[in-house]
């Protein structure tokens, strides 16, 4: 089967993020109108959306898929060949249906698809494939997490809603309780056009609608944010960055210097007109009552311009012969205040030959409250600072994960986070190899292999890592940390002592029962069984003890041999080092 003729690879690989990241506004795009906009948005999520519904595990016979070790043999080709020289030696020459190379990649396509879409989906699959990231063997495990956060000293947090979660802030992509669910009655297209930068522009309305849900008004952060603050303390935390946009990683004490915001925050808001930048609490009453924001800039400067129209009306006023008012002395034709009242009562002069009217809407005295609504309606709308679809991410993101971060990180935490938002989940496959790569979520992720993850409330999870690596992570949140919790673990203990004491004077009792037994049963013996039985209890006991003394000698051989042989390995490890 001949392949259809497609563009380089290479362009289709650059796209690729692009076409099946659910934020593909992120990414550097060219300006384009907003019909071929949305029509670029509604592909990529169609796209997607295919893609994820084409993904599977299991084929049928009748789906002609390769066999697993063919599938182990073909990317271990692809790794080897890169994606043009492999599409070109697998489809073109060697004649491989493209359907069935799908299969390699767990991609079931349907019988319509025509050739060139086909085509295209091999090249994005294969692009993403190149760029998957494989495990590192000897970390596969608890105990080998708890070892890398004692040992590193550089290590990058990436988090998402997820770790926020317990202090009741809704995320984004949960079923039913996540804010993109609840948004689904609002009869869009897709809940995300409610973070959409064009859509916000045209009719801001739909997101002051729904704000109030994600607005950060809790004062507490989580037990996940006192343990990444924890990491600070440690000087073990290289960045932390986040995609949330409440702000807590301030409020539990992250430095400003380790912390990249990647979504912005509510932490500041600025006017979409004039760039006016304020505090974010001062939008939130707005928010909370669900009405647009206005720039109180913008409505100074419009008050402003108004009053100066007025004066420069009546300044450009003609006076006619009728009128008693005196000339200004400076001979700007300002006409006197005192006069006002007939002028006013006065007809409206006409306009001579010479002459032009300004063209900007007139004002009269009492249209004061005209004025203020058209002001109002002309001020630019008050945008939280917090990055919209279509919005490029801030610059200290890339300067500081490719000027710094990339080369210096030694271990990666990511916690909370679906890892579905671009570009901040290419950090995964822009790192090093090498780096060890941790997940920490109440959900998995397919799409993306880490070396270790430990699923369940990121809270609970690193409260675990803590204890077992030896470490104190103090929050009200933690059972550990509850005042009640306390003093019942107080009183466990007092218990737990009372017990044992109980227990010895026992067993000191049972001693002596089992002495005064003895020596009933001996009071009724003759001196022969009298002698008979001390003779035999003596040979219990050296018996006893030797047993002891061999145990103990054969335990010392054992721990000279483990010791010798942890020098032998030590120095073969000194050799190979030297040799390499």
């Amino acid at each position: 089967m001949s392949a259809p003729q497609a563009p380089p690879t290479t362009a289709i690989i650059e796209d690729s993020e692009s076409e099946l990241s659910e934020l593909s506004g992120y990414d550097t795009v060219p300006e384009v109108d907003s019909d071929d906009e949305n029509e670029a948005w509604d592909s990529e999520s169609l796209l997607g959306d295919a893609l994820d519904e084409m993904k599977t595990e299991v084929f049928d016979e009748e789906d002609d898929a390769v066999t697993p070790e063919e599938r182990k043999q073909l990317k271990a080709l692809l790794k080897s060949m890169g994606e043009d020289d492999f599409i070109h030696a697998v489809v073109q020459k060697g004649g491989m249906p493209i359907r069935k190379l799908l299969t390699v990649f767990n991609i079931r396509a349907p019988s319509f698809m025509p050739d060139q879409t086909l085509y295209t989906i091999l090249q994005i699959v294969v692009g993403k494939e190149m760029i998957q990231r494989t495990r590192i063997p000897h970390v596969n495990s608890v105990e080998h997490v708890v070892d890398l956060l004692r040992k590193s000293k550089n290590i990058i947090v990436l988090t998402g809603a997820g770790i926020s979660t317990s202090l009741g802030i809704p995320d984004f992509r949960s079923k039913g309780s996540g804010l993109y669910s609840r948004l689904e009655s609002l009869g869009l297209n897709d809940p995300q056009e409610v973070f959409d930068i064009n859509i916000f522009n045209d009719d801001p309305t739909i997101f002051y609608s729904v704000a109030k849900d994600i607005l950060p008004e809790t004062k507490q952060f989580s037990p996940t944010h006192a343990f990444i603050a924890l990491l600070q303390s440690k000087n073990k935390l290289l960045t932390q960055y986040t995609q949330n946009i409440d702000n807590l990683e301030h409020l539990a004490g992250i430095l400003p210097e380790k912390l990249i915001q990647c979504h912005g925050s509510f932490a500041t808001a600025s006017c979409t007109k004039c760039g006016h930048k304020v505090p974010g609490e001062t939008i939130f009453p707005e928010i909370k009552r669900c009405q647009i924001a206005k720039c109180d800039n913008c409505l100074r400067l419009l008050a402003e311009s108004s009053a100066a129209g007025k004066k420069r009306k009546r300044s450009k006023k003609p006076t006619n012969s009728s009128n008693k008012s005196s000339p200004n002395p400076s001979g700007t034709g300002t006409p006197n205040p005192s006069t006002k009242p007939a002028v006013k009562s006065k007809p409206k002069p006409s306009k001579p030959a010479d002459m032009s009217w300004p063209k900007k809407k007139r004002f009269s005295e009492d249209s004061s409250a005209d004025e203020e609504e058209s002001n109002f309606r002309e001020a630019g709308v008050m945008k939280p600072d917090i990055t919209f679809f279509g919005e490029q991410l801030p610059d200290t993101f890339h300067k500081r994960l490719v000027g710094q971060d990339r080369m210096k990180a030694d271990l990666l935490v990511c916690i909370g986070t679906s890892l579905k938002v671009a570009p901040v989940s290419e950090i995964i496959g822009f790192l090093p190899e090498n780096v060890p790569q941790i997940y920490i979520s109440k959900t998995p992720v397919n799409h993306i292999e880490f070396d270790v993850e430990l699923l369940g409330p990121c809270d609970e999870v690193v409260a675990e890592l803590c204890r077992l690596a030896g470490w104190t992570l103090t929050h009200e949140m933690l059972p550990s940390s509850h005042p009640k919790v306390k003093e019942l673990k107080e009183e466990l203990r007092k218990e737990r002592e009372r017990r044992e004491k109980v227990e010895r004077r026992l067993v000191k009792v049972e001693g002596m029962c089992q002495a005064l037994r003895q020596e009933l049963e001996e009071a009724k013996m003759t001196p022969e069984e009298r002698r008979e039985r001390r003779r035999q209890r003596k040979r219990q006991e050296r018996q006893e003890r030797e047993r002891k003394e061999r145990e103990e000698r054969e335990e010392r051989e054992r721990k000279e041999k483990e010791k010798m042989k942890m020098k032998k390995m030590k120095k073969k490890a000194v050799a190979d080092t030297f040799f390499l």
